[in-house]
Order: C-alpha cells, then sequence, then structure tokens
C-alpha cells in the first residue's frame, strides 16, 4: 500500500493486490508508467494491471474532469520521482534497471495453429468416415487458411506441420478414400495433387494417408519456403516456432504402411531445413546453448536470446518423444549440430523445450517449467470440441499459465459451431509473457 499527497487538497491511496506476496509494488508501478498504463479514476475505481493484479486508485470526490487530467498528471509525476527517488535494489534489481532490462524470447507469448496445413476432407470421405468412425469424422471437420494469410491475417507465430518420409517419392500420390467414395455410391472426390507433387521423393505434410490428407502445402520444403517468403517480407517479425510431428505409425492393416523415420530420414529433415534457411535465419540449440555444455546450464547463466535479436527469424521444435526423439539426440550430445529443439526431462542436456498440451490438469507444471526458463508449448483445444461447446475454459486456463505458445485449431470462429476462437488481446501478434515478461508493449 503506498499513499501519495498530490495537493489540491487531494490525496491518493494506491493498493496493489498480488497473489505473490512478494512486496514489489515500487517494480509493478514501474513497469504500468514505462508502459503508460497507470490510470488514475476517481474513487472506488479499478483498473486491471498485468497477470493477476489490480491496482485502486482513491481521489476526491467530486473532482470535475478538467482538474481530473491535472490532477492524474500530477500522480504519474509524482509517482516517477517516487520510484527514482526509491531506485534502491528491489529484490536483487533497481527500478531504473528493470525499466531498461532487453526482452529475451522467453518472455512473450503468442498464438499457434494446430495441424497448420489442414483442410477439411472432402463430403464423401467425411460421410464414408461418420459411417465408421463418427468421433473422428467430427474431429477433423476444420480448415486453416494458407501459411501467410494465418501470419498476416491472424497474428499466428507457430504453425504445427505433420511430416511423413517418402524417399523414393509417390507413397502418398494415391489415396484410397476417392476410391472407396466411388464404390459406396457417393460423389467423385476432385484429384487433390494436379502438379504431382507427391510423386516426387522428399518429405510430405499431411495428417492420415488415405482419407485425411487434404492439406493447403504437400510438401516440407515447399512449406518452409513459403514461411521463408513471408518473413523477409516482414522482417521484424517475432521468430515463428514451427513445430513438427513425424509420422510413421501404421494406422491399419487395410491401409499403406507409411515409411519409418529412420536415421536417414532424421538427417533429410534437418538438411531440409538448413537448405531453406541460412544460419542467420534459424534460432537452433545451438544459438541458444553458445558455449555452455548444456541448453539448461545455458539457460541459467545466460538465458535465452534477445528478443530483438531473434527477429525475422525461424525455429523448430519437435512434437515427439520417445524412439524417433532419442534417434533424433543420438550421436547429438545437447542437439549439437541439429535444427530442431527437443521435448525431454528438465534435466537433460537438451532441455529447453517442453510440450505440454492439456494447461487444465498440467497447469501448475507449465508454470513451474515457463519460471525455470524453458520454453512450453500447450494446447487451447482440442477435437473440435471446445468449439462445438463454446467451452473457453481450457483456452483461458492456458493464456493463465504462460505458455509460450497456445495452439488452436480456431484462430478464428467458426460461427457454424459457436463464436468460440483463440486470438490475443486487440489481435495482437505478440504479448509480453504473462507470468515472466516485463510488460512492455511490443511490437511488430
Amino acid at each position: 500500500m503506498l499513499g501519495v499527497d498530490a495537493g489540491c487538497r487531494c490525496w491518493v491511496l494506491i493498493r496493489l493486490r498480488c497473489d505473490e506476496n512478494c512486496d514489489r509494488c515500487l517494480l509493478c508501478l514501474a513497469q504500468l508508467l514505462q508502459n503508460d498504463k497507470l490510470r488514475v479514476r476517481p474513487p472506488f475505481g479499478t483498473q486491471p494491471m498485468f497477470g493477476n493484479r489490480r491496482m485502486v486508485l482513491f481521489g476526491e470526490r467530486g473532482i470535475g474532469v478538467n482538474r481530473m487530467r491535472v490532477f492524474s498528471l500530477a500522480i504519474k509525476s509524482m509517482l516517477a520521482a517516487l520510484l527514482i527517488a526509491q531506485s534502491g535494489q528491489i529484490f536483487g534489481q533497481s527500478a531504473t534497471h528493470v525499466l531498461s532490462q532487453p526482452i529475451r524470447l522467453n518472455q512473450i507469448q503468442v498464438v499457434g495453429t494446430h495441424n497448420s496445413y489442414h483442410i477439411k476432407p472432402h463430403p464423401s470421405i467425411l460421410q464414408l468416415l461418420s459411417k465408421t468412425t463418427p468421433a473422428q469424422a467430427l474431429a477433423i471437420a476444420y480448415t486453416h487458411r494458407r501459411l501467410a494469410e494465418q501470419f498476416s491475417e491472424l497474428g499466428i507465430r507457430q504453425i504445427e506441420l505433420d511430416i511423413f518420409a517418402d524417399p523414393e517419392g509417390g507413397h502418398y500420390a494415391r489415396p484410397l478414400g476417392p476410391k472407396l467414395a466411388l464404390q459406396a455410391g457417393l460423389p467423385a472426390v476432385p484429384d487433390f495433387d494436379p502438379q504431382g507433387d507427391l510423386n516426387r521423393p522428399g518429405l510430405k505434410v499431411l495428417h492420415v494417408p488415405d482419407f485425411d490428407y487434404a492439406t493447403t502445402v504437400k510438401t516440407f520444403q515447399t512449406a518452409l519456403q513459403q514461411v521463408k517468403t513471408w518473413s523477409k517480407a516482414n522482417p521484424r517479425h517475432v521468430p515463428i516456432m514451427i513445430l513438427v510431428e513425424l509420422k510413421q505409425d501404421h494406422v491399419s492393416p487395410f491401409f499403406p504402411k507409411p515409411k519409418p523415420f529412420d536415421r536417414q530420414a532424421l538427417d533429410l529433415l534437418d538438411q531440409t531445413i538448413f537448405d531453406v534457411f541460412s544460419e542467420d535465419q534459424l534460432v537452433t540449440p545451438d544459438t541458444v546453448r553458445g558455449n555452455f555444455t548444456s541448453l539448461p546450464v545455458a539457460i541459467a547463466k545466460q538465458g535465452w536470446p534477445r528478443l530483438d535479436d531473434c527477429r525475422g527469424k525461424v525455429m523448430f521444435a519437435m512434437d515427439n518423444g520417445g524412439a524417433i526423439r532419442d534417434d533424433y539426440l543420438e550421436g547429438h550430445e545437447a542437439l549439437k549440430g541439429r535444427a530442431l529443439f527437443v521435448s525431454v526431462d528438465p534435466d537433460h542436456p537438451a532441455a529447453a523445450f517442453m510440450k505440454l498440451n492439456d494447461p487444465v490438469g498440467g497447469f501448475d507444471q507449465i508454470q513451474k517449467f515457463v519460471k525455470q526458463g524453458f520454453l512450453v508449448r500447450t494446447r487451447a483445444d482440442w477435437d473440435t470440441e471446445q468449439a462445438r461447446q463454446n467451452n473457453t475454459n481450457q483456452r483461458d486456463r492456458a493464456f493463465a499459465s504462460g505458455a509460450h505458445f497456445i495452439s488452436t485449431d480456431y484462430p478464428e470462429p467458426n460461427l457454424e459451431f459457436s463464436p468460440y476462437c483463440v486470438r490475443l488481446p486487440q489481435k495482437a501478434a505478440v504479448i509480453s509473457n504473462p507470468l515472466i515478461g516485463n510488460q512492455s508493449i511490443i511490437e511488430e
């Protein structure tokens, strides 16, 4: 609690309520003044601050509008002077020092899309699926815009691509879904690959072979080229995180078996990234680790790179755990020479990125990892459930958790379901992290 004599027979009581119980009132005020978020109101008015903090200012009753403006300016000036006078060490940092601290990469929060390439299957295929696996048919009934539109129009700064190995080419070029639809007497499914992109060797982008294969971008290399083109045209953007899931599971013995992600395919994954992006266009594990022996040590001792040093760049992470992740790590201690971050135990030498998809059940764990300096990705929704029910609980917990990447299928609403969508305030592309950010206004 802080009392200030504002003159003009007025006084002000500023009360900060915060669950942290850390007595960092001056620090909070410093951040408010820096961002011009301090608002002086007549008695009993309230103004949200940031995170879970709230500020209450009481002034003289009946103060006029013009006098209120003068009064407000006087209060801000006096508080600024107070901060300068009291800018001794506040929990190891002075108020002036805090205001001048550079924003780090892990001090932001952005929205991402899940299966960012995905197009809802043709109605004939959905009708087939609804007869055999109705829940799956509902879960895949969503479509995303093209990648560049997601970046420009929706403020998306994290995307997800599902990748299939196809070293000879053509393995996914002739899906069974359209044939089965014809046999069932359903309307014909148009040719989805008239240019023959899937016949060429290389990594392919799709959700599930044979049925859920419609995609805005068919190859991994093409997707990266589209990201690079947009990035060069918008060089001030905060880093775009590209999460990749490497798929090799055989869904059914009745359908062709996907090609395995062996060591050769894993090396091709990295090589494709390095072929498209130059070293100065990437944030890699080597970038973060520097000369330290492991990523956790580097994060603890020097922190993540400055955000301004990462603008216009791209970073990659792997969605997979288990054997694929372990094969990717083998021979690359602490991810030396690799392009992707991976999700591992926090004491692992490669630990820097964590995937925790449930922000409700995993809320405390997410906050713990964020405070420890790890980047965290979580999900606001899944399987179209939240959009169909207009249920925002998981979304709201995701934002409040402090996770850096909030993934959704609905960066804009599907009004056939509900108004549900996942966007940052004022449709921003990036905000200061609500848990560990310094509350600066981050612009692109």
